[in-house]
């Protein structure tokens, strides 16, 4: 009786040999999968030795104990063949996967560990022997598929025996075991069940190779052993992803909450974007720019008191208000401040205030080096009267007045111990100002640069849109220099208290030609913006019919510059283009990159704009009438505010809206009931403020942008408010004869009369249990069931709000609005340990620049500048 165990292996090979030849047709075979693993056979065939090929005696049952001996003859040839096996007495080790390259050092691990329990491996061999006694063969000698599970089963088996031998020690007694150990477990015994079929369709044409077998369990086994050795001791945080661990990278632990009571999660955008702001600050920003435009004595005339009378704000004190500040008792003190005054800053909270005489439409911090501790000043323009109001569609000229606000020395963690101060004021005949911009860098010096008379040291340079179509550029000087080298003589009386001046500018920029030059050609300019980027030689500007301008401030082209008889310059745009079909509402320059452009229009449009093809915008999206955008540094998007007239019901508020590289969906980043008049960012805090025509400054702290911020949970945990004003009913003699109702009037004196402001000041040194504090409950309240009252004078509305862009100074916030009463904020709880690391870095470097030492390479000191 020849063993069938030994004519089977010839049979199989010429069963492998005739399989292309078959037809496709034939019920219960797959063409594709049977040519495969043909091919796989063949190459396993030429790997083996000559001496392995016929297999006599049993040697197949031998070397493969996993894989029962097919049935070819009768019952006993079977039976022989498993003796004889037997009385040989020694098992073969099991081959290597057949697959070629280097083998990891798991597989070769796993492989080691695998050789040792032989007398395992014997009698999982002889039950699949006797496993596979039962099955039949289907027509063409094949086994069924369930031969090959035999064999994946004793592989598994095998490999859970010899498991905890390399595995870590075993957990205490009573601590349950890992959910995603289970899970992996689970998932490998539920694909076992579900692959062991014995429908003869699926397993007819299913010829497995051991060694292929054998590869893929050893690799799925040492991936499994090694990936539950490694959890306990490479546990990731939340949220991140193995791949940002393979490559060596570490993320920011992100749980827990961080010391000011904002969860890490929050706060570690925060000190990424400080450190990122001031890298790039370090390439984008220069140290001395504009080198011609230093202010002169002889243009600036100061005026006297009948002569400054046209020029100041009608209202000479401000409406009745108190402050509120959460944690410190109300002693219910109302405030009524003369025009140009202020109050004490408040030892504690170091809030600032102060009446600047009208509704506040224009405001603009100055910029100042990183680590100057130098004043912090801030430019304000305001209407002249509480009811004045223009029409957008036509010019309008007139007296107006730039006041430059002198707030001291403000840091994160303290303020000022003196009251802000008017430094000067600057007399125009241009009409209102809609929008200022300093030099984002390189025009402040210190204040005690040497200049010889008639310079004066250089605050800034400063950029005024107008409501005649004008866009205005003046060189500011330090108070301290204009004070010392006042010498103009006044024709009747004396000087007026405050430095009020008349300035012949440095340039004018107006829209048109050489040739056909019409300052009313473009209507009235609405919106400025500097080139962030040094040489920081081109200005936009945005106007009533929808066009943009740009101008190169440093040109010497004759059909762009014409110098005037005043000595000062008219410039001419190189660049315009119409961006809307309406007016250009405000335009912010990408700050990483200067190529790039943002504007936004009455159309309800917003377009990014590529200044190298501007035939068309990158991008245009339509979705509400936009008031004002900031474009933080290190995002790829804008954060918009929005009037609420064409907003659909619970969308109204502020919005993220990426620019279209990266396709992300608009992130709501918090809900307004009313119009968001003005929004500001902070590259500095990762930080948005926004004001609002119902009282309500609110900020919030961005999360990661430049990641889907789809996956941002609970955007409601990001924002707190600053402070909400009230306008609450009192009768003329005080609040104690408090009426229900408010006057239904827009006349300003009237509502002045019967009604005082309310500012509750929100706590923002911690922010400790915020969520159950009265000032969010309070915000989330507004939010749901705010009202608004358009029949009455909105007296609480705040029109603008700025964050500081300087490094002293980055956690202040100003704002103002219809009641003319400005506000610093200081938002002390963001602060971050890399601010404050920064902050002495900056110092430091300061000090060697602008030092008094024979090496300073201060901007003073490099030449001899003309004299104008």
């Amino acid at each position: 009786m020849a063993s069938g165990a030994a004519r089977g292996p010839p049979c199989r090979e010429r069963s492998l040999r005739e399989r292309p030849a078959r037809q496709s047709g034939s019920a219960g075979r797959c063409r594709s999968r049977s040519g495969d693993r043909a091919g796989e056979q063949r190459v396993l065939r030429e790997e083996l030795p000559a001496g392995d090929a016929d297999c006599e005696d049993g040697g197949e049952a031998a070397k493969s104990p996993k894989k029962p001996v097919r049935p070819q003859g009768s019952p006993g040839g079977a039976l022989e063949g498993r003796g004889e096996s037997s009385a040989n007495g020694a098992v073969p080790p099991p081959r290597a996967a057949g697959k070629r390259g280097r083998k990891g050092k798991a597989e070769v691990l796993l492989l080691e560990l695998s050789q040792a329990p032989e007398p395992i491996r014997m009698e999982k061999g002889l039950a699949s022997s006797e496993d596979g006694d039962g099955l039949e063969a289907p027509r063409g000698g094949r086994p069924k598929r369930r031969a090959a599970k035999v064999a994946l089963l004793y592989l598994q088996e095998l490999a859970e025996e010899l498991m905890p031998a390399c595995q870590p020690p075993a957990p205490a007694k009573g601590v349950p075991e890992p959910e995603h150990v289970r899970r992996k477990r689970r998932g490998r015994r539920r694909k076992g069940e579900d692959t062991d079929s014995d429908d003869p369709a699926q397993d007819a044409d299913f010829v497995p190779s051991q060694e292929v077998l054998q590869a893929e369990e050893e690799e799925e086994g040492s991936d499994t052993l090694f990936s539950e050795a490694s959890e306990p001791e490479l546990e990731t945080p939340r949220g991140h992803s193995g791949r940002m661990a393979a490559t060596g990278r570490s993320k920011p632990q992100c749980r827990g909450l961080a010391p000011n009571g904002f969860h890490n999660s929050i706060m570690a955008p925060v000190e990424k974007s400080s450190s990122l702001t001031c890298s790039l600050r370090e390439q984008k920003h220069s140290q001395w720019e504009f080198p011609d435009w230093i202010p002169v004595a002889h243009r600036w005339t100061c005026l006297s008191d009948s002569e400054a009378a046209p020029y100041l704000p009608a209202e000479e004190k401000s409406p009745l208000f108190s402050i509120q500040r959460e944690g410190i008792k109300d002693d219910g003190a109302l405030y009524r401040l003369n025009r140009f005054s202020s109050l004490q800053p408040h030892p504690e909270r170091l809030d600032v205030s102060f009446f600047v005489g009208g509704p506040v439409w224009a405001m603009e911090w100055c910029p100042t080096p990183e680590g100057s501790a130098a004043p912090q000043y801030v430019a304000v323009s305001c209407h002249r009267s509480m009811e004045e109001t223009h029409s957008v569609s036509g010019l309008h000229s007139g007296p107006a007045l730039l006041q430059i606000w002198d707030l001291g020395m403000l840091h994160t963690e303290q303020g000022s111990p003196s009251k802000a101060r008017l430094a000067y004021a600057i007399a125009a005949d241009y009409g209102c100002v809609w929008d200022m911009k300093f030099c984002p860098s390189g025009a402040w010096e210190p204040p005690t640069a040497a200049r010889t008379h008639p310079q004066m040291s250089r605050l800034g340079l400063l950029a005024a849109a107008f409501s005649d179509g004008r866009v205005v550029v003046y060189a500011l000087p330090h108070p301290g220099a204009l004070q010392h080298a006042k010498t103009t003589q006044v024709k009747d009386g004396s000087l007026h208290k405050h430095l009020i001046c008349k300035v012949q500018c440095i340039a004018t920029l107006q829209v048109g030609s050489i040739q056909a030059g019409n300052a009313s050609e473009c209507g009235q300019c609405f919106s400025l913006s500097w080139m962030p980027s040094k040489p920081h030689h081109h200005l936009a500007a945005g106007f009533y019919d929808g066009t943009v301008a740009v101008w190169n401030l440093l040109t010497k082209s004759l059909l762009q510059c014409v110098p005037q008889p005043d000595a000062s310059l008219k410039l001419y745009p190189f660049r315009c283009f119409l961006a809307h079909d309406h007016a250009v509402r405000s335009i912010e320059w990408c700050k990483a990159d200067s190529n790039f452009l943002v504007t936004v229009g009455s159309d309800r449009k917003i377009k990014f704009w590529d200044l190298r093809r501007l035939y068309e915008p990158i991008n245009s999206i339509k979705r509400f009438l936009s008031t004002e955008v900031a474009w933080l540094l290190p995002y790829n998007g804008i954060t918009v505010a929005q009037d609420n007239c064409y907003a659909p019901y619970g969308l109204c508020g502020i919005h993220y809206i990426d620019a279209g590289y990266l396709g992300f969906k608009a992130y709501f980043v918090a809900p307004r009931k009313g119009t968001v008049w003005s929004i500001s960012g902070s590259d500095w805090l990762n930080t948005v403020a926004a004001g609002d025509i119902t009282g309500e400054l609110v900020a919030a702290v961005l999360p990661d942008l430049a990641v889907n911020p789809l996956n941002v949970k609970r955007s409601s945990d990001r924002r707190f408010p600053v402070y909400k004003a009230d306008l609450l009913p009192c009768s003329p003699d005080g609040p104690e004869h408090t009426e229900q109702v408010l006057p239904r009037t827009h006349c300003y004196s009237e509502m002045v009369a019967r009604s005082y402001i309310r500012f509750q000041d929100t706590d923002l040194r911690s922010f400790q249990n915020f969520p159950s504090r009265e000032p969010m409950r309070r915000m989330h309240n507004q939010e749901l069931k705010a009202e608004l009252s358009l029949d009455r004078l909105q007296m609480e509305a705040l029109h603008k709000v700025r964050f500081s862009p300087n490094l002293d100074s980055q956690g202040w916030l100003v704002s103002g609005g219809q009641a003319g009463i400005v506000r610093a904020h200081c938002l002390a709880g963001l602060a971050s340990a890399v601010g404050h690391q920064l902050l002495p870095e900056c110092q430091a470097r300061f000090s060697v620049l602008y030092g008094d030492t024979p090496s300073s390479p201060g901007p003073p000191e490099h030449s001899g500048l003309p004299v104008e």
